[in-house]
């Protein structure tokens, strides 16, 4: 197999995985990381948007991240790990539990044998083909923190950016006549961090799957809150 060199887009649990086994196969690797730290939807950040639906993704300020403060993984540590890099039988960043916390997988990842290979802060603006007798190969126009713009060549693309930052907002009649506090009166799932905003509350969960009663994050979400709230807490599925 000849040596390549390849781009990666996105330096989450996707572009990492994807950065580390092209590495082992001897590739060399650049990975283009938009935001100042690599693990994606694994790098917690306090900050929620100034919209609580985040109905613009692109806005400037916008929040990338959807974890909460105490959210732990729904799979074993067995099966999170990377091939010829396991998260069992080890411990990262404290958490030695089955379902361990983000900070710990955040740990893992970052310990996968790709950092160095990372660019922080440079968005890539476009990929392109390159023309006729430049055989097979790829042109990426990236952009740096110091606001130049650079392009380089590659003979394959990796596009790891994930698709978990754009909230999917439930239409619900006659939201705009509730009566409820006005920062709560909806907010995404995408922008929940802590549960002391919400003590004495009456909070209601709206769910919209395709294929289950009940979500993941809605499960988590009541289940952190109920213990502050006033009231039982309301619970509305949907198919919608």
């Amino acid at each position: 197999m000849r040596r390549a060199e390849v781009a990666v887009v996105g330096a989450g649990a996707a572009g990492l995985v994807a950065a580390r086994e092209l590495l082992c196969e001897g590739h060399a690797v650049a990975v283009f990381k938009k935001s100042g730290r690599a693990g994606g939807t694994w790098a917690y950040d306090p900050r929620a948007d100034a919209d609580p639906l985040s109905r613009d993704p692109g806005a400037p300020g916008a929040v990338h991240g959807s974890l909460y403060a105490s959210l732990r993984t729904n799979l074993p540590r067995e099966l999170m790990g990377f091939s010829g890099f396991p998260l069992a039988g080890r411990v990262f960043a404290g958490d030695p539990r089955a379902f361990p916390g983000h900070r710990e997988v955040l740990a893992f990842a970052e310990e996968s044998g790709v950092a160095a290979r990372v660019r922080l802060r440079a968005e890539v603006l476009r990929v392109r083909p390159l023309g006729d007798g430049q055989g097979e190969r790829w042109a990426v126009a990236w952009r740096g923190e110091d606001g130049d713009v650079a392009e380089e060549a590659f003979v394959a693309v990796a596009v790891c950016s994930g698709h978990c930052t754009v909230p999917l907002v439930p239409k619900i009649r006659g939201i705009d006549k509730w009566r409820g506090k006005q920062m709560h009166k909806q907010m995404h799932s995408h922008n929940y961090r802590v549960p002391e905003p919400f003590r004495d509350q009456v909070p209601v969960y709206k769910c919209a799957l395709h294929s289950l009663p009940l979500g993941r994050s809605d499960l988590d979400d009541s289940g952190l809150l109920t213990p502050g709230a006033s009231k039982s807490s309301r619970l509305i599925t949907s198919q919608d």
